[in-house]
């Protein structure tokens, strides 16, 4: 069934016994998606595997943000709801936090009470967002790869996604790049808008590439949105992961684009803290106050003692270092893994921000006999690459071409992902395991 294919009349002819909505009918179509099937949890990997795939932490968040949720708990009103705009310490601290990097005129803060909303996760937020301001065919630019809910976002509201991708070097068949070097091509952005398009979105530091847009690529983004009036959000929710002395530079930091853009971020990406789902929106008050109608709509109020502990967390975290020495640990993970991708000897992409590694597997040559179950046969060839890792050398990783439009699956369709926000031990085993893999590589 796919999203053009009727629905058929009569209860014994529906599989739910009732037409369901057409928005749904894609996501059933999807069946095993990469995240049921790259799980170890789900049965289908060994159950002895090491997850490198999702991104999630293997470890706690820092003491003094547990400490301030455990304390919050004890408070009865942080039991209770919040007012859907957020509870105003957290907004007071997002204001002191965030506000250098906005640049504002005349050196102003983020006004808690109009520029800043907090979200039951960045993924709300967005969701917030497009239901907000898109209409009915409005089309809106996504970047290619993206995080896989940015299409739903836009087809539930109903938007249209129109993909322009950000294109790998040539020189990541054959050898180890950065990131830096994977490139958004102007000229298609330009031959991708339309009359209808409404607004562009863009991801930095970027899953899964690892990119950080540097000021001048947002600024030629900016320009473009500019001339042909459109809305931008940025997705950054990896802001405090920039590695290796790179700077973070937000959009709406630039030139006039602060006055059509908002800007995404997230406790759990900060904090190591995924499941609590507290994000936040910031912008101007216009896109704020249209955005908090919908966010009010779709969960009136996001988790409220979740709320106190990432208050807690940025107050102290300023003061307490934490940033600085989180983004240290990081760098030494990543150098763990790039070692153990260097023994390995299969090129990868060196990432400026975040917390993935997109390795190229091209000349990773899989047995012929090699047999794969029947949900991933048909799919683009990472996904069987992803599942002879999995099998072969028990480490879990995540076929990206799921973050592409089909069109474009040959240019993800050689990589797979790898997470390394996981305990260095993990790390050190994983890269160990990857050995396995050696006798499979074709040399050059």
């Amino acid at each position: 069934m796919t999203s053009s294919t009727p629905q058929q009349n009569g209860k014994k002819d529906l599989p739910f016994g009732w037409e369901i909505s057409d928005k749904i009918v894609p996501e059933i179509a999807k069946s095993f998606d990469v995240w049921t099937v790259f799980s170890p949890a789900s049965g289908y990997v060994p159950k002895d595997s090491l997850n490198l795939g999702q991104g999630f932490m293997s470890w706690n968040p820092p003491d003094f943000v547990r400490k301030a949720a455990a304390e919050a708990l004890e408070q009865v009103d942080a039991n209770h709801y919040s007012v859907p705009r957020g509870r105003i310490r957290l907004r007071n601290a997002l204001s002191e936090y965030l506000s250098p990097s906005f640049a504002l005129e005349k050196g102003r803060k983020l006004d808690p009470a109009t520029e800043i909303i907090v979200t039951s996760g960045a993924n709300e937020g967005m969701y917030a967002f497009a239901a907000a301001f898109i209409r009915p065919d409005d089309e809106v630019i996504l970047f290619e790869p993206y995080f896989d809910q940015y299409t739903a976002q836009v087809t539930f509201n109903g938007g249209k996604p129109i993909f322009v991708p950000i294109r790998a070097p040539k020189a990541a068949a054959t050898s180890t790049v950065s990131a830096a070097e994977w490139k958004i091509d102007l000229d298609e952005l330009r031959a991708a808008i339309t009359p209808k398009t409404k607004m562009i979105w863009i991801n930095t530091p970027h899953n899964p590439v690892g990119k950080v847009f540097d000021e001048e690529e947002l600024r030629a983004i900016g320009k473009i949105a500019e001339e042909h009036d459109l809305l931008i959000l940025a997705d950054e929710v990896y802001d405090a992961l920039t590695l290796d002395g790179k700077k973070h530079v937000r959009i709406a930091a630039l030139d006039d684009f602060w006055k059509r853009t908002v800007t995404v971020g997230s406790a759990g990406k900060s904090f190591s803290a995924t499941g609590w789902r507290v994000g936040w929106l910031a912008g101007p008050q216009p896109l704020i106050q249209a955005t908090l109608a919908a966010h009010t709509r779709i969960v009136f109020a996001s988790n409220s003692p979740a709320q106190e502990a990432a208050a807690a967390g940025i107050e102290q975290g300023i003061q307490n270092g934490f940033f600085e020495k989180q983004i240290k640990e990081y760098e030494e993970r990543k150098k763990v893994l790039m070692e153990g991708l260097d023994k390995l000897g299969l090129p990868y992409t060196i990432p400026d921000g975040s917390y993935f590694i997109l390795v190229n597997t091209e000349r990773l040559e899989i047995p012929a006999d090699f047999e794969v179950p029947d949900m991933i046969k048909g799919r683009a060839r990472d996904w069987k690459a992803a599942w002879f890792v999995a099998q072969t050398a028990g480490v879990v990783t995540i076929p990206p071409t799921d973050f592409y439009s089909e069109p474009h699956w040959p240019l993800g369709e050689l990589f797979i992902r790898i997470a390394f926000c996981k305990d260095v031990s993990v790390l050190r085993e994983a890269s160990e395991r990857l050995l396995k893999l050696k006798p499979f590589i074709r040399q050059e």
